[in-house]
């Protein structure tokens, strides 16, 4: 019994050390342990000369060890081979693929350069979160062979798995644009976004590939930004590189993107075909970074409209230029202003860190400031901080704040009176699938009213005009209430409004496009019959990796019906006694004869696509899906070879067989173990207006988008067919291909 007792303790503090690597209210504790008593030197030469990282015996993150991993300085003004105290990259993961420290693989560990109040970067992160999708943030307390080197903000990783939780893929093409080699003055291409060429070779030194492809997608981007920008929102997710401006220019964050060297960001395309950026390296903000050419005036009075004239700076030229979107900006400042500075939020929270880390700061041997300097950082001003040149004074945060306050009280472009939306609602609260109602608005002080929507989380919102004409659910025209036509064609239903006159805008929710309204659908929970396992592979290889680029086990349900239906708290388990192992979680839709995959890879922590807390054997299990009461459907799979799957064929049959996967899609029946030794071509891929479609034998052909609905059925064909898809939705489509002899194939392309 002791021993339980002990285990059950063990488990219940690892549990709670695994969900606080980047909780701000607990400081980590990280240990590294290197077998050469020169690691120092070392690192030095290895930062210096390859960037690679030095094998490190072990590192132990709260008490859970991790053997040989790779470490490395990293840093541009931050490093200094003098410093006793040098940001740090961990990666877990560099010799042992599978470690990681509740999926993380990398720690970046920064070094408080620059920062007397020592919480810059952390409280800069707590403040974007409201607003666009950043790294998680907090502090770690650093020992290096058992001496303490002090304390390290700590920032996640933008990595895949950063990009995967929050634009739903790690396909895409992805960019740090930082300049390679390092920012300076003297430095040559800046990731400034300016269209150099369309030879993809002139942007390379001033971003960086994170991916196997990309740099024609990029340039694309560029150029419509530069010479095409009214299409620029197909191209670039435009409300948050807006809120990305509007944080740097609220917090005077010069070390980035609107300061000198216009870097510090992430650029990631998503699956909606769209760049999205991402802010890093937030240490220098609150005006940590004064000085450098095109950053305005700087300090307490940055006007918003810094560089709107700089041909060094094109994203915000653009912006800037466009008078909807100039009034977005600003709608965007107005309310971090108000939101985080003149309520003091921020103070509560920089107040807050404060107390988590004193003791820590105390007793860090290797500060850059004084513990005496750390107290007074957020009235005080203090000499000898970072940015071009050095020897810059960093302010203090609520000094420099507060005059931010009172500056933007009286600026121009801030004073201007936007429209006040009084009020929204639909028509129907809980629209059934498919079913078309109303979103109105009350609004007064406007000139126009849109609405922002989507019907599926992953995609873009689609914003349209909203009418007070007392032909779309508005009531009598001209009575300031807008109203508009929408159709709940998807899982759900997410909005915005957005009301702009001749000078200013507004946003309800203000955080809007980061938050919006949502609708629950009316969806019923499926009877029995009406939702089946489809196929199952217990040993996947190579057919389909999931959201993460994991080759995992999956389970395949099949919706039998015509209608969308509900599978919220439903059961999916494999073990016959214990039916209700993994609870199918809240808003997972079917919609109609659609299938849903389900990873059984035993990696709930996994946050894009449904992961089950099990998996399964590919000697043999068992598989039921169930209400928690009555069980639905179940059946027993043998033992499965490498990329064969357990199919019930045919579907909505009692029969399963083994056969060749069909992820996804209608199941292959009568093709066995035989791989499919042809294939259909479809190209461009991306495509715009044209889809050519070349069958190697004759076949029938359906195209589905994202959401599952049939967008075209195809006649037999055999030999090209071409499509015109010039009015399709951007965005990702399924090709469905039943060929003469039961064979079927599944190709995903996307229209842009």
């Amino acid at each position: 019994m002791k021993y339980l007792i002990v285990i059950l303790l063990w488990s219940l503090t690892y549990q709670f050390s695994a969900q606080s690597l980047y909780d701000k209210n607990t400081v980590q504790t990280v240990e590294v342990f290197f077998t050469q008593a020169n690691w120092d030197a070392l690192l030095d030469n290895l930062a210096i000369t390859t960037e690679d990282y030095l094998l490190a015996d072990s590192v132990r993150i709260n008490g859970v060890v991790f053997d040989s991993v790779g470490v490395k300085y990293k840093g541009n003004s931050s490093y200094n081979s003098n410093n006793n105290k040098n940001p740090l990259h961990i990666n877990l993961d560099w010799v042992h693929s599978n470690q990681d420290y509740q999926g993380y693989t990398s720690l970046k560990l920064q070094n408080l350069y620059s920062d007397p109040s020592m919480i810059r970067e952390v409280l800069s992160y707590a403040i974007l979160e409201n607003y666009m999708d950043c790294p998680k943030s907090n502090f770690a307390n650093v020992y290096i062979n058992g001496t303490l080197r002090g304390l390290y903000s700590s920032a996640e990783s933008i990595d895949d798995r950063f990009n995967t939780n929050h634009y739903y893929d790690q396909a895409g093409s992805f960019f740090k644009c930082n300049p390679i080699g390092g920012a300076g003055p003297f430095g040559g291409t800046s990731p400034d976004l300016k269209y150099i060429s369309a030879d993809t070779t002139a942007y390379a030194n001033g971003y960086e590939l994170k991916s196997t492809y990309g740099w024609t997608n990029l340039v694309d981007m560029i150029n419509t930004l530069n010479n095409n920008f009214s299409s620029i929102e197909d191209k670039l997710d435009l409300d948050r590189a807006i809120w990305m401006l509007a944080f740097n220019n609220v917090l005077v964050n010069l070390d980035s993107y609107s300061g000198a060297f216009r870097q510090n960001y992430y650029l990631y395309q998503d699956i909606n075909n769209r760049f999205v950026p991402t802010v890093w390296d937030l240490n220098m903000s609150f005006n940590g970074f004064p000085g450098g050419t095109g950053s305005g005036s700087g300090g307490t009075n940055l006007d918003p409209m810094s560089n709107s004239s700089s041909n060094n700076h094109p994203l915000i030229k653009k912006i800037l230029a466009d008078p909807m979107y100039n009034r977005m900006y600003m709608a965007h400042v107005r309310t971090m202003v108000q939101e985080m500075f003149a309520s003091n939020w921020y103070i509560t929270q920089a107040n807050t860190l404060r107390n988590t880390i004193d003791s820590y700061v105390q007793a860090d041997p290797f500060k850059f400031y004084t513990y005496t300097q750390y107290q007074n950082s957020l009235t005080t001003a203090v000499t000898g901080g970072g940015g071009p040149g050095g020897g810059n004074s960093i302010p203090g945060i609520q000094t420099l704040m507060n005059g931010r306050v009172s500056y933007f009280s009286t600026n121009q472009n801030y004073t201007l009176l936007a429209p006040t939306i009084n009020s929204y609602a639909a028509s129907n609260q809980t629209p059934a699938f498919n079913e078309t109602f109303f979103i109105t608005s009350a609004v007064t002080n406007e000139t126009a009213v849109y609405l922002g929507y989507r019907t599926s989380h992953e995609l873009r919102f689609t914003r349209i005009p909203m009418f007070d004409d007392g032909n779309h659910g508005d009531g009598a025209p001209g009575d300031h209430t807008y109203g508009a036509s929408v159709t709940a064609n998807g899982p759900l239903f997410e909005y915005y409004i957005y009301a702009d006159n001749a000078n200013a805008g507004l946003f309800s929710p203000q955080r809007a496009e980061h938050e919006f309204h949502a609708l629950d659908l009316n969806i019923p929970a499926p009877s029995v019959g009406q939702v089946q396992i489809n196929e199952a592979m217990s040993d996947n290889e190579l057919t389909h990796d999931d959201p993460y680029g994991e080759s995992n086990d999956w389970v395949e349900l099949h919706n039998t019906t015509p209608n969308a239906i509900d599978l919220s708290g439903m059961f999916l388990s494999d073990d016959l006694l214990f039916p209700q192992k993994w609870m199918i979680p809240t808003n997972t839709v079917m919609l109609p004869n659609a299938y849903l995959v389900i990873w059984t890879d035993n990696d709930t922590l996994q946050t894009t696509g449904l992961h089950a807390n099990f998996k399964l054997g590919a000697s043999g299990d068992f598989l039921s899906l169930s209400n928690g009461a009555t069980v639905y459907d179940q059946v027993s799979i043998p033992g499965l070879l490498t990329d064969q799957s357990y199919s019930r064929c045919p579907e909505s049959g009692v029969v399963f067989d083994t056969a060749v996967p069909t992820f996804n899609a209608m199941n292959n029946c009568s093709a066995g173990l035989e791989p499919i030794e042809w294939t259909t071509l479809i190209y461009p891929n991306p495509t715009t207006d044209v889809l050519n479609l070349d069958f190697p034998k004759s076949a029938k052909f359906d195209i589905l988008d994202i959401n599952g609905r049939l967008v075209y059925a195809g006649e037999e064909v055999h030999g090209t067919t071409l499509l015109n898809t010039a009015n399709w939705n951007n965005g990702l489509y399924l090709a469905i291909i039943h060929y003469a002899g039961g064979e079927t194939q599944a190709i995903k392309f996307i229209k842009q």
